[in-house]
Formats: C-alpha cells, structure tokens, sequence
C-alpha cells in the first residue's frame, strides 16, 4: 500500500489551504483517512489512546450489516419464487435475482446520500462524516424491494438534509436519519412502503401479505389462528420459527432474526453497540405484550392477542432494536437511562401496533419518540445521582 500513500501524499498539496483543489479538502480528507489511519491528533483533553476511530467503528457497522443484504437477496428470490412457482430451492438464481433487485435501490441511496453529505461539507468547510455510509447502509434494509427508485431518492434527501444536516451534521441531530427516511416515505408514499402488495413480485394483485398486516384490523378473532390460516390458504409460511428464519414478505434487511442476533452479537462483542438499550427494548416489548393479552379477552382487536414470542420475530423490532435504536447519537448516554430508553421503545411498540390497527409495524415510531426523550432521560438519570450522592455525603 505504500505506493497509494504516495500517491495520496504527492496530490495533497493541492488540497490544502492556498491549493488549487482546496473546496474539495473534505472530499481528499475522507479518502485518505477511509483508506489509512488519521495521524491527527487532539490539542486539547481528554485524551483517549485507542486503535479504532470513529471511522473504523462506522465500518464495523457496515460490516455487521453485510449478512442482512447476502440474506435479503436470497429472500426477495425465494418470495419470487414462490409467487411465480419457480424452483424454490434454486438459491443461486434467487440470490442473483435479489442482488438485481437491491443493487439499484443500494446505489441510488448511496449516490444521493454522498452528493447531500460532500455538498454540506464543502459548504461548511469541515470533514466529511463517515456516518452517512452507515445512514445510507441502513436505509435500503428498511424499505420493500419493490418501492420506486424515484422514491428512494426523496426519501434519502428527506433523511440527510432535514434528519441531519439541518440540526449542523452528525452528532448533532436528534432522530434518527435512516427512519426519518422511513417515516418520510411512509406517510408521504403509504401505498408504495405498507400494505397486502408491497411485495407483489408476481402478477398483478397477487397479494404479499406481511405477517403483522394479516391480523392488524381483524375484530374478534385470534392472531394465531390469522396467521396460521393464512399459511394454509397461500403459498407464505406464518410459522413462528419461519418468521425467525425470516423466509416470509418484509423488508429487506428485517426478515431474518438469527442474523440480526448474531449482528447484535458482533456489535456488542466489539464495543459498538449498547446490550443494555437491546435488553431494556426487549423487556419492554414482553411486558407490554403480556398485558395486552391479558386485556384481549375484554376487546375485539385481534392485535391484543399476538403472544410475546411471537411480537419478537413479526416486523422489524429486533432489527430496530439492534441497528436504530442503539444509534449513539440519538440514544440515551447514561447507564440507567438506557435501560429506561429502551424499555419505553419496546413497550411503545406493542401499543403502536395494537391500538393504530392503519399502521401495524410500531417499532419505528417509538424509536423516534424516544430519540426525542433520550435527553430528558439522561438528565433526569443525572439529576437523581446527584442527588444520591448529596445524601451521601451529608452523611
């Protein structure tokens, strides 16, 4: 490599101040910095010695998030498949069929979103964030494969421009860009991003259902019952260890629970991530879901009666949980308030799902209701230590 840090090197003059290229320092900078350590150091304190920087760590998310693609193509061709009732088990076609699929809608986030972040850095003059690659990396797993690229674009500026460059870039937005981007596309697009054909990859009007939409506005009938009819009457398996195994209609990135486990494993493993804010959600969403079936025999929503187990593996809750919610900036940062963070976004999700039977996925709403209250949180947290410790010592 030590020819491509002189080439680097011999070019860098004419991206420093007084240079001919000096607007496009940021663009140089990340470059350089992507593909080599930074030699820059903090002139004042704290100072932390420490092999990875914010760069390596956003890349490690990337990494992590690299299974959830390998496995969604392999999906959207094994849901097409089924639909046009070709070879299931042809997983080189279904894995070349799903790459197709998700490399357009892949590319035209990534395209959009590096225009608004080198745009945004050029204009402030500072370096280019490598948190739009982690942002951009999210955003393709949270929408259906068959969502308009036109769309895709909007929505991306939606969630770079208005989600984190308005609020002065990252570190300094307070909701989330890749669901601000969601949401965005949501509310502006429902038919496009929710609904019995987003996942129409067969004829027109074949229906591809998502599991949390079969039961979401039924009166006085059981969930279980729903889904297990529907696994009978068409060609999608509701099974609870086939919505694990994640070979049902979603999203791209949020079918298959195992890998999302063993993602959340890695990011907890290496330091990235929060266990706490991941084992608050979970806590949340089972509490919540035990009262909400308690309460469904007193109601005619079907929704009160999904049992816990089955809250965890419909939608995208474990991969919210996993990849949003643990979202640094955005969460909580104290010890205490993480757990309280994260206990409120899954008990926020049961009741989004349950009572809004027009939008039966809940997870995205909570997140960003929460990011709202991560500062209140942490400053209450703070505010009572300090008040421990006052008693304390008086003592």
């Amino acid at each position: 490599m030590d020819w491509l840090r002189k080439i680097l090197d011999d070019i860098e003059p004419n991206f420093k101040k007084g240079g001919k290229l000096e607007k496009f320092y940021p663009l140089f900078e990340a470059t350089d910095t992507i593909l080599f350590s930074t030699d820059e150091r903090t002139h004042s304190g704290p100072h932390i010695r420490d092999s990875v920087d914010i760069k390596r760590e956003m890349i490690l998310v990337v990494i992590s998030l690299i299974p959830c693609y390998v496995f969604g193509a392999l999906n959207i061709g094994y849901q097409e498949a089924l639909t046009f009732g070709l070879n299931v088990d042809d997983w080189k076609r279904n894995l070349i069929s799903g790459i197709m699929k998700i490399v357009p809608i892949l590319s035209v986030t990534f395209a959009v979103g590096a225009f608004w972040e080198i745009l945004f850095a050029i204009i402030r003059r500072h370096s280019i964030s490598e948190g739009f690659l982690v942002t951009c990396a999210l955003i393709p797993l949270t929408l259906p494969v068959t969502i308009p690229l036109w769309q895709v674009a909007i929505g991306t500026s939606f969630g770079i421009v208005i989600g984190k460059e308005i609020f002065g870039g990252v570190g300094m937005n307070i909701f989330n860009p890749a669901l601000m981007t969601r949401a965005f596309l949501y509310f502006t697009y429902p038919v496009q991003i929710s609904g019995d054909k987003v996942w129409a990859l067969a004829p027109d009007g074949f229906s591809g259902a998502t599991a949390l939409s079969i039961p979401a506005g039924e009166i006085n009938n059981n969930a279980i019952e729903l889904l297990n009819n529907a696994t009978k009457n068409t060609v999608f398996d509701f099974s609870w260890i086939n919505m694990f195994m994640g070979w049902i209609p979603g999203s791209i990135g949020e079918t298959n629970k195992l890998i999302i486990l063993i993602s959340a494993l890695f990011l907890i493993i290496t330091g990235i991530t929060s266990w706490r804010i991941m084992f608050g959600s979970i806590f949340g969403l089972f509490f919540t879901a035990f009262l909400t079936n308690i309460l469904a025999p007193y109601s005619s929503n079907s929704m009160l009666t999904i049992p816990p187990h089955y809250h965890f593996v419909m939608g995208s809750f474990l991969f919210g949980t996993v990849f949003m919610a643990t979202e640094p900036v955005t969460s909580a940062h104290t010890e205490t308030g993480k757990w309280i963070y994260g206990f409120f976004i899954g008990m926020l999700t049961v009741i989004i799902r349950s009572i809004n039977p027009a939008y039966p996925e809940g997870i995205m709403l909570a997140i960003l209701l929460m990011n709202a209250f991560a500062p209140l949180i942490d400053y209450f947290v703070v505010k009572s230590n300090i008040k421990k410790r006052l008693i304390r010592y008086a003592q």
